[in-house]
């Protein structure tokens, strides 16, 4: 049976008009990945400048998060750029980020450490072995196609129990299905691999509708919208909070 296209679907109005951040933004964060030395490889800075400019992720998730004070654990955080936006957004919860790649990990804290980032840590952790204990929101960006099915429902209703009254669990991912742009984003996140830029390669897209039965399941409410902007992507935002 052949999955109906989401791109024609009608979603929930975005957070944000889908649009990355502005380039002198972006800039600023950017300048935090710099390396110490003048000759040194400036391969991290010119990925975040080119990443914050071009993707419409982060203006997304920072308004989804705006008006929570909640704890934030960003799960599949990279280099903790979230943790830098949301400083420039002038959003001071509690952040910690935690991702399986150790060498991200040493350079998300070298970065936080030289931009000042006093409420971010940043820790090794393998989702598909657990979860750190944590109250408070969750992020989960771009991870869940690097997870089985089960593996994404048994993470989702983790994290589902871990929010807090006024948290939320923003999740940004691809959605299975057999458009243009499903098809596309299966096809970067797999070279993305092949060039060790990611370390797992992707198993098993979400479906919308699996979503959101899932998070439904787990007691919260959520809403669905495009966030691709003018990427060729299929990537959606999820934003859930509990019911009630």
């Amino acid at each position: 049976m052949q999955t109906p296209s989401l791109e024609s679907a009608p979603a929930d109005p975005p957070p944000g008009d889908g649009r990355p951040l502005d380039r002198a933004r972006s800039a600023r964060i950017a300048r935090a990945f710099l390396p110490e030395h003048p000759l040194g490889n400036r391969h991290d800075y010119f990925y975040t400048l080119f990443k914050l400019r071009t993707d419409p992720l982060y203006p997304g998730v920072l308004a989804a998060l705006r008006g929570s004070h909640a704890p934030l654990l960003d799960l599949g955080c990279g280099l903790g750029l979230l943790a830098h936006a949301l400083h420039a957004d002038g959003q001071a919860m509690a952040y910690r980020g935690v991702d399986i790649d150790a060498a991200k990990i040493a350079r998300a804290r070298r970065s936080a450490a030289a931009t000042g980032l006093a409420d971010a840590a940043f820790e090794v952790v393998d989702l598909a072995r657990g979860m750190p204990p944590h109250r408070g929101s969750v992020a989960i960006l771009d991870v869940l196609q690097y997870l089985s099915h089960a593996a994404q429902r048994e993470l989702l209703t983790t994290a589902a129990a871990m929010l807090t009254a006024d948290a939320r669990l923003v999740i940004r991912t691809g959605l299975g299905d057999r458009t243009r742009r499903g098809q596309t984003t299966r096809v970067t996140d797999r070279l993305a691999n092949l060039i060790g830029w990611m370390q797992e390669r992707p198993k098993c897209y979400p479906t919308a509708d699996g979503l959101r039965h899932t998070l439904e399941d787990a007691g919260l409410q959520a809403t669905f919208a495009p966030l691709y902007g003018r990427t060729p992507f299929n990537n959606w935002l999820v934003v859930a909070r509990p019911r009630g």
